[in-house]
Order: C-alpha cells, then structure tokens, then sequence
C-alpha cells in the first residue's frame, strides 16, 4: 500500500469562474453549491459551453437533445478518454467497460450484466435493510435525545460502501479507505498526481484481494470476475484490478449523492416528506423525481472526427463534457424542470446515462436508495436541517452532500 497521507486530501481553492459560457468550472463552489441557476443561464445563452482550464479545453453541451445525441454516438465521441485534468490530460490508463468502445465494450459487458440483473439485486435485499437498520440503531438514541445527526456521513455515504463490500467480498471496515480514494478521486481534475496515487493504492488493494480469491475462493464478485471467460480469454490480473477499481467507485459515490441529496430534500421540504410518509405520494415514483432533480453525474468524451454539437464545431481530439444532470433539468423536455415534483408521472430521465453506457448497475442503485429512504423515513417520520447547518456538496463531475446535519421528532 502506498498509504496517502488523509491530510493530503483537503479542499482546493479554484480561481473563479469570469464567464461560465467561455471559463465554466465544476469545482467553482457556486457550481457545486448549487448548479442549477447555471445550467439554466447556459441552455438560453449557450448551450454548449467551454474552457480551457483543463486538458486541452473541454466542451460542456447542457440540453437533454445535446447530451444524449453524444451518449448515443460512440463512433464520433470515444469512451476511450483520460478523463480531465487541469493544464492537460494525464494517462491514466482504460477501466472496463466504461472506457471501451465497440467492439470491445458489448462482450465485457454482456458478461457483467448477469451480475446485476433484478433477481441478483434483489437477493441483495436483506443485507441492504439490515445494513440501514444497523446504522440508524448505532444514532437513533443520541437522535431521539434531540442531537444533531449527519444524514450523510452517518448514513447515506455507508449504504453503498457497505452494499459493494458485500457484493465484492471486502471488509465492511474498509469502507472508510473506499470514501477516502474517492474524495482523492474527485480532487484529481486539479490534482493529477494526487489522482494516480489513489489509482495506484486501490490498484495494490485488489491485487492483493485477488490473490487471496485465487488461494482461497469466496462466493463474491471477485471470485466470480477471475473465473470469468469473454470469448473465451480470462481477464488478466491488470483487468481485474481495474474493473474492480471502477465497480468500487461508481458504486458507492453516485448512489451516496442521490441518496443524501433525497434526504436533504425532504428535510427542507416538510410538505413532501409528510405526503411520504403518510403514503399520499409513492416512493418509487419520489425516487424517479429524486434521481432526474439531483443526478449526481457526468461523464468524459473525446471526439475522434470533426463534428457538430448543436450549433457548435467541435474537433478531433477534443473533450466533451456530458452533463446528465444538466440534461435532466431541461425545460424542453420535462414541465417545470426546476421544480421537484415527488408525484412527476412522466419522468424519462437519464440519470443513468444513455446509450451503450447506461449505469450497468440502476438495479442495484434503485433497491439502495428504496431501501435507504423507506428504513429512513419508518424511523424518522418528522426530520429536519439543524440549525446553522452546514450542509456541504461535493466537487467535481460527480455531485451529492456530503454533509447534512439533521435533527429528529419522532420516531417509528
């Protein structure tokens, strides 16, 4: 282990944004406070915005037509892309599958999706709720007593880590090593070395867990991805650690910021929390409304031939920016697109992504944050922000709270 020192992962201060059409940024904190005000003053004045402060410049395309046309043109807009950094890309090598273009992406995947079919997901069931049960149990007394409870730190930020720690056969304790890799993650647009560092501690993380599976088989993923054959082949230790590495990352911090961003929702909206709980409003159909208003992410392509986005030219070898979230908030296509509406019948979001990249695991997300807020809102029924909260959001290309400090009244 390389073992990163946690002080190295702390806040960057970013030079502020002078114009978010030519100079837009996703660490400035008015972006990662709050977003949305910017994504709408983009799409009525330039809906495929730029800047140069990382790579070589980054295109940031803001309607749901613009997004999703990139989503579904894998021959024009590569997968196959490093990712940002600030003064120009760094090699960081491919992550399977999500780096891969066809025809090498439909075979790792087709072999995955077993894994994460419905009837898979749900015998994940049980650990999910034991899990929620076992981290409201270790605050409900101190919340009870009227104390200050995090719904994120204590809560939402564990539902995933727990769940893929399951799932791949880790130690449940680790989980604070899996959060920390990916606040260094999230960092390392403006800190490239930072970022190797935390690729390469999670590289040596793997490799040694598989080659404990290989001495000593387990009925986990990990086991099941080294006896796994796509055409015929077994991934190689390289492949293995890297899908492993992707599979920790996307399923933990994408889930953690709708989770937590749903329940800082409900906190500072009473009135939606009390049609859930008194059963005038559904939760699957709040969870949609959760996932479209507060998706949590975006994701890179280069654009391999000259090409037009919208209005806008775009070259070969450029990055382009595909903002999920941007596009879930359209006004073109969804009625009052700023409002969160838990009853929204129509809701064609894509916060999943579109395209042959769509989230392999929505399943498994949607039990989460089903089982998350259902066990929330039975032991909580009346919650809401502390006073002088500080409820603060991450930075970067995937978005959620990572604080909210809440207090309780009641419980189930």
């Amino acid at each position: 282990m390389t073992g990163i020192d946690h002080r190295e992962i702390s806040e960057q201060a970013v030079p502020p944004v002078r114009d978010w059409a030519t100079d837009w940024d996703h660490h400035d904190p008015r972006w990662t406070n709050d977003p949305f005000p910017i994504w709408e003053e983009m799409r009525s004045g330039c809906p495929v915005a730029h800047t140069d402060r990382y790579n070589e410049g980054v295109w940031l395309p803001t309607t749901y037509e613009d997004v999703t046309t990139v989503a579904q043109n894998p021959q024009v807009f590569s997968s196959a892309h490093n990712g940002v950094a600030a003064g120009g890309s760094v090699e960081r090598g491919k992550f399977a599958p999500i780096h891969l273009d066809p025809p090498d992406h439909a075979p790792v995947r087709r072999s995955m999706l077993p894994f994460f079919s419905p009837k898979r997901v749900e015998s994940w069931r049980p650990h999910m709720q034991e899990l929620c049960d076992h981290l409201i149990d270790g605050f409900a007394e101190r919340a009870e007593a009227g104390g200050t409870v995090d719904a994120s730190a204590d809560y939402a930020a564990h539902i995933p880590a727990g769940t893929i720690a399951a799932i791949l056969g880790l130690p449940t304790d680790d989980g604070h090593e899996f959060r920390r890799w990916i606040h260094g993650l999230e960092l390392g647009d403006n800190d490239p070395d930072l970022r190797i560092r935390v690729v390469q501690e999670m590289g040596e993380y793997f490799g040694a867990k598989i080659d404990e599976r290989r001495a000593e088989p387990g009925d986990d993923l990990i086991t099941e991805l080294i006896h796994l054959e796509i055409e015929g082949e077994r991934l190689d230790d390289d492949e293995l650690r890297r899908i492993l590495t992707l599979q920790l990352v996307a399923g933990i911090d994408t889930t953690w910021g709708v989770l937590g961003a749903s329940i800082w929702h409900l906190a500072t909206h009473p009135e939606d929390l009390a049609a859930l709980v008194s059963g005038e409003a559904d939760l699957q159909t709040a969870i949609e409304e959760f996932l479209r208003s507060y998706a949590s992410v975006s994701l890179w392509r280069t654009v391999t031939e000259n090409a037009v986005i919208g209005d806008t030219s775009v070259s070969a070898g450029d990055t382009v920016m595909m903002a999920f979230p941007a596009a879930c908030r359209d006004p073109k296509v969804f009625d009052n697109a700023n409002e969160v509406d838990i009853r929204r019948a129509r809701n064609r979001h894509v916060a999943f992504g579109s395209g042959i990249h769509r989230c392999l695991g929505s399943n498994l997300a949607r039990l989460e944050l089903f089982v998350g807020l259902d066990t929330w809102l039975r032991r909580f029924p009346e919650f809401t922000l502390a006073p002088g909260a500080d409820v603060t959001w991450a930075a970067g290309a995937i978005r959620g709270p990572r604080q909210i400090p809440v207090i309780v009244g009641g419980s189930g």
